[in-house]
């Protein structure tokens, strides 16, 4: 039998997937109906490609066969690579969205949570951010600032003991003349600072008298 090269033609087309190549004869007449398939492309719209059909006699197709499929078929199997490699980037795209949206939420729930809803949640919260001004004053060596800025127990009465203590290492910062001549500093430890409400006399914010009062 003849040898034939028709199988190194096959070879040496780009394509992947499979290559139905069907013949039909009519008298001297043939028709060829040339199809690639790709099962690695999940894309149904692949089923819509129609196949190539080609007509003439058994020279005409050995003359003209490959030049005519060559390049079809190499095209055919790049769009299908790349409709499956699209479908991928779209799975990928909603994965990555999807994950995106939970740690959204989650957040979300975090920060809600973070939140104080109750009185006491509320209280507590408000308790910590005078004191943090506090610090602040005192760490700037504002320690007559930081002093008045202690709230006063009636406020907080379960932080009492500890409003108490940070009212007294304040004011053991002082200097004396501050607290008038002679006045230790301890002696005004346990003083509630006043606020515009409680200045119903002539003390300063300490209840220390201004000049020319109480004389």
């Amino acid at each position: 039998m003849p040898v034939t090269n028709f199988f190194a033609h096959i070879a040496a087309i780009p394509f992947e997937g499979c290559l139905n190549i069907t013949v039909r004869k009519d008298g001297e007449q043939l028709t060829t109906s040339v199809l690639l398939q790709n099962d690695g492309c999940g894309d149904a719209a692949k089923n819509h490609i129609p196949p190539l059909i080609l007509k003439g006699s058994a020279k005409e197709l050995c003359e003209g066969f490959f030049d005519a499929i060559a390049t079809p078929v190499a095209e055919t199997s790049k769009l299908l690579v790349n409709m499956e490699q699209f479908l991928k980037g779209q799975e990928a795209a909603k994965k990555n969205a999807a994950m995106e949206k939970k740690k959204t939420e989650k957040a979300d729930k975090a920060d809600k949570s973070d939140k104080p809803t109750t009185p006491e949640e509320i209280k507590a919260m408000k308790y910590k951010g005078i004191m943090a001004e506090v610090d602040k004053l005192e760490a700037a060596g504002k320690y007559r600032e930081a002093w008045i800025k202690v709230p006063k127990t009636s406020e907080f009465p379960d932080k009492a003991e500890e409003i108490q203590k940070r009212r007294s290492s304040l004011s053991a910062q002082f200097s004396p003349d501050l607290f008038g001549a002679g006045q230790p500093a301890s002696a005004i430890t346990n003083v509630e600072p006043k606020t515009k409400k409680d200045a119903t006399d002539h003390t300063t914010a300490e209840g220390i008298p201004h000049e020319g009062q109480g004389q």
